[in-house]
């Protein structure tokens, strides 16, 4: 690190699986956080995962009580951004939706102070674009991390064109910090993980849509025959079928190639509200001890 920028506290946008959980590791890594979303029951559900997925570490021996405990003291929510003013860096982790972002960029800049750093959790979208709807392009950079955050080990870096080495130096620090690792990835759509994960779960869909096998075959295909601890269908039910959606159209259109054309079925599921775990129903139906295929 240059030591020109330090980050102590940290600012999240969205209290929802990614952006619970980076305050998750972000709390425990020894940083204050202010977690917002847009009402008081996302806020409080997304602190009540918060604790249990804690509870779920202590039990596996990987924190203790006393790590739990000063790290729920470390986090503080609110509903607006006016609570980021004291903030060093703001990570954005709303919807994978670019209008979206934009929107919640923009709003946000003016309750930050001049030198604070923002990022983006986007899984797909520019860094570039999202960065030049900021008065601070220079100061922006893609953090993504992966689907759980507690869990997962690596944090995919992305500088868009402007994006100053302080920055890139300072978040790099901050993720070697929270005992994950960086891979750097340039800015294309989908960045290296779901720009090669993505399509593989679109052609999952496609082999189910064209008859070649059920939900079951498929899953139980890939477990056992390429060792995947998830069956493709099941891993994009966890991931959410709007976000696998919104990826597919990210990378169908920025970069112009049929091959990442979205299944027409993954399409009728998002349209009917069948997004996965989150809904209860996506490609298994999640209402009972054990997920039933739908299909």
């Amino acid at each position: 690190m240059t030591g020109k920028i330090s980050i102590k506290k940290i600012g999240v946008i969205g209290a929802g699986q990614m952006g619970g959980g980076i305050a998750h590791v972000c709390a425990l890594g020894g940083y204050d956080v202010h977690l917002i979303d847009i009402d008081e029951d996302r806020l409080e559900q997304g602190v009540r995962t918060i604790e249990k997925n804690m509870s779920r570490q202590i039990a596996k021996g990987r924190i203790s009580e006393g790590d739990k405990t000063a790290a729920l003291a470390r986090l503080t929510t609110g509903l607006g951004a006016d609570g980021f003013k004291d903030c060093d860096l703001v990570i954005e982790a709303a919807i994978e939706d670019e209008e979206t972002k934009k929107a919640i960029l923009k709003n946000l800049c003016p309750h930050l102070k001049k030198d604070a750093l923002i990022a983006t959790n986007t899984s797909s979208i520019s860094i570039t674009r999202l960065a030049a709807r900021t008065d601070r392009p220079g100061k922006f950079i893609g953090l993504h991390f992966m689907n759980p955050v507690p869990v997962m080990e690596l944090v995919e870096l992305i500088r868009g064109i402007a994006t100053e080495n302080d920055t890139y130096e300072a978040v790099r620090e901050l993720t070697l910090k929270l005992g994950k690792t960086p891979i750097n990835a340039e800015d294309f759509p989908a960045f290296i993980v779901n720009r090669i994960l993505l399509p593989m779960l679109n052609e999952a869909i496609y082999v189910l849509y064209e008859g070649v096998g059920t939900v079951a075959a498929i899953d139980g295909a890939m477990k056992l025959g390429v060792h995947h601890p998830m069956g493709p269908l099941e891993l994009a039910d966890f991931i959410g079928l709007d976000i696998c959606l919104a990826i597919m159209n990210t990378l169908h259109e920025g970069l112009a190639d049929a091959k990442y054309r979205p299944c027409p079925l993954l399409v009728k599921y998002v349209e009917a509200g069948w997004l996965g775990r989150k809904t209860g129903r996506g490609f298994y139906d999640y209402a009972g001890a054990i997920p039933i295929p739908t299909r």
